[in-house]
């Protein structure tokens, strides 16, 4: 089973030279175990935008997402063999990153066809 987990936290400045250190090392561990498939990290909200569609009329709100008080961090797709242990891994991530909170949904995978 693959899961994207989305890490939301109080936007701050990019990471420190030593911060991305450790996240690389976290990385390639994740990935060497094969529990880690991927990982996305995303830049200010500054740089991003919104774009909404409503009732026909869409909208664009350029960033910083200023009346936000979490924004998207970053994103991993993970492989787990069930809910119960992608939810371990958040978990684990979590102590690894701090404060934030992890959106955990599990991704459609079509079944394979004979």
């Amino acid at each position: 089973m693959k899961f994207i987990s989305m890490y939301k936290t109080v936007e701050k400045g990019p990471p420190s030279p030593e911060e991305m250190c450790n996240m690389q090392k976290e990385i390639e561990e994740g990935m060497k175990a094969g529990f880690l498939v991927d990982v996305i990290g995303c830049m200010p909200s500054a740089a991003g935008a919104r774009v909404r569609l409503s009732n026909g009329d869409i909208s664009v709100m350029d960033g910083p997402f200023t009346e936000s008080k979490e924004v998207i961090g970053g994103m991993a797709i993970l492989q787990a063999n069930s809910k119960e242990e992608a939810i371990q891994l958040v978990k684990n991530f979590l102590h690894f990153a701090g404060d934030g909170e992890c959106e955990l949904r599990q991704l459609y995978e079509p079944p394979p066809q004979s």
